[in-house]
This record gives C-alpha cells, sequence and structure tokens, in this order.
C-alpha cells in the first residue's frame, strides 16, 4: 500500500501572511469612507469663495480695496511730480533766457555813462568853433563823435537801445518829466525836449529817458476805439 506524502503549513507562515494581507490593502482597493470624503471636501473648498457673487471672500475684497487705493494715491503723486518737474523744467528754462538776456544790464549801465560824458564834451564845443578851429580840434571832435556811435553801436548789439523820446506822447513807464514847457502847438503831455537819454534792454527800462513835457496845447487825441471797448460801452 503506498504511502501518501503530507505537507502540512507551518501554522506561523499562515498567520503572517493573512495578517500581511490584513495591514497592506490592494492599490486597487478603495480609500476608507473617511479619507474619501475629505479628499472631496478639499477639492470642493476654493479660495476664492465669499460673499462677493459667491466668489470673493471678505478677506480678499478687503485686500483689494486696500491695494486700489494704495494705487490711486501713487497715480497721484507720480502725476502731481510730473506735473512739478516740468514747472520746474519751465522756470528753469526761462530763467537761464533771462539770464542771457539781462546779463550785460550792470555792464551796459555803467557803459552808459561814459556815452554821457562823451556827449557832455561834444556839446561843450560851440558848433562855430567847430568850423573856425584848427585841424587838431576838429579831429578830436570826430573822433569823440566816432567813439561814441560806436559805443551805441555795440550797446544795441547787445540788445540796449534808446527809448524814444521827442514827440512821443509821456510814458511815465519809460520817461520821467523835469519840467513842463508851454508850447501850444503840441498835444499837452509830448516830450518836447530830452535832457538825458534814456535806454532799454529788452523789455525791460535800463535807464528812464530824461525830459521836458509839452503844457497849455490841445488835449492828446483819446486811443482809437477797439472792438473790445465798443462792445463794453
Amino acid at each position: 500500500m503506498a504511502r501518501r506524502n503530507k505537507t502540512r503549513a507551518h501554522p506561523f507562515i499562515v498567520s503572517d501572511m493573512t495578517a500581511n494581507d490584513t495591514k497592506t490593502p490592494s492599490p486597487d482597493a478603495p480609500p476608507p469612507a473617511d479619507q474619501a470624503a475629505a479628499e472631496a471636501e478639499a477639492r470642493e473648498k476654493s479660495p476664492w469663495e465669499g460673499d462677493l457673487g459667491g466668489n470673493l471672500s471678505t478677506s480678499l475684497v478687503a485686500e483689494i480695496e486696500r491695494l486700489e487705493s494704495e494705487k490711486a494715491d501713487l497715480t497721484d503723486r507720480l502725476v502731481r511730480l510730473a506735473a512739478e518737474m516740468d514747472n520746474l523744467r519751465k522756470r528753469t528754462e526761462r530763467e537761464l533766457t533771462d539770464t542771457r538776456k539781462y546779463a550785460v544790464s550792470k555792464f551796459a549801465g555803467d557803459m552808459l555813462v561814459v556815452g554821457d560824458n562823451l556827449r557832455r564834451t561834444l556839446a561843450a564845443v560851440p558848433e562855430e568853433r567847430r568850423e573856425q578851429g584848427d585841424d587838431v580840434l576838429k579831429t578830436l571832435t570826430e573822433g569823440v563823435e566816432m567813439t561814441a556811435r560806436e559805443m551805441d553801436r555795440l550797446l544795441e548789439k547787445n540788445g540796449v537801445t534808446r527809448i524814444a523820446a521827442v514827440g512821443e506822447r509821456f510814458d511815465p513807464h519809460r520817461h520821467q518829466a523835469m519840467f513842463e514847457l508851454p508850447e501850444p502847438t503840441k498835444p499837452a503831455g509830448t516830450v518836447v525836449e530830452v535832457i538825458q537819454e534814456g535806454y532799454q534792454i529788452g523789455d525791460r527800462v535800463l535807464r528812464a529817458a530824461l525830459v521836458g513835457i509839452s503844457k497849455d496845447g490841445p488835449k492828446a487825441a483819446a486811443e482809437p476805439q477797439t472792438e473790445a471797448t465798443a462792445d463794453q460801452a
């Protein structure tokens, strides 16, 4: 009678396998109910969920409002700074232009005194003496006249011009009245004599002209009526 070989499973090996199968779930096995619920809740929860149309939370709305306010403040500061810089640039350009234009004012004023002395020198020599004088006197007189003319030319080249006076209506901004002369043929307030020439540099008076004005004459003609004054009337 043949003997059958029976292999018995070791009790410890079987128990270990069972334990391992219980501790290590299969990769294809579904997750526990609690874990599945937590993952679903995490997926459904959105940081944009809130009170603004169901999209934005209250904290995000407050943060956006703060950033918008900060942006508006910075934009306003930037616009003000740009305007200030533009005004500074224009003011600097104007100051530079005025500096170049009126840089010779002090020197020109001093040179006017020299011109006055040259004219007084010429006025001190009577016309008859010039005609009857010797060649030395004539040459000296001509040299002084030429020097005075050259100085006027150089002053004019640098923007210093003579103020019109004789025959002009008296202008207190450009003329300084020293006396009045009875002149019935001239309108009252007309410059009839110049004692000292006046000069201006650009539109700025460098020295007012010392003049004598007429009186006892007819009133000066009124300025022509413009369209604006006619409308006002």
